[in-house]
């Protein structure tokens, strides 16, 4: 199993940047596919970005391509979320998801959860 906790939301204004944090604990972090999600209130919970196991690999949502960044410090048992140039639409809860099954980077199948950290965007 892996324990993940995300840190680094908090407000900001339209066009500024963020970066969010999850720390995973576990047995082989360096094995885990880890993904980054997102839920507003009364929408379902939407894929953002993926990195596979040794980082080489990324798969990002439309909406955030070219402002979003993932990577992974696997020394750091950590993963991160670059996020520019943010916009309204972007204001959500995010957060971290390990799948330790596949080295794909994909959108469906994450095992574990982190607890969540709010962002939001102010136009």
């Amino acid at each position: 199993q892996v324990q993940l906790v995300e840190s680094g939301g908090g407000s900001v204004q339209a066009g500024g940047s963020l970066r969010l944090s999850c720390a995973a604990s576990g047995r082989t972090f360096s094995s885990y596919t880890m993904g980054w999600f997102r839920q507003t209130p009364g929408k379902e919970r939407e894929f953002v970005a993926a990195i596979s196991w040794a980082g080489s690999i990324t798969n990002y949502a439309d909406s955030v391509k070219g402002r979003f960044t993932i990577s992974r410090d696997n020394a750091k048992n950590t993963v991160y979320l670059q996020m520019n140039s943010l916009k309204p639409e972007d204001t959500a809860v995010y957060y971290c998801a390990a799948d330790p099954t596949t080295w794909r980077p994909r959108q469906t199948g994450y095992d574990y959860w982190g607890q969540g950290t709010q962002v939001t965007v102010s136009s």
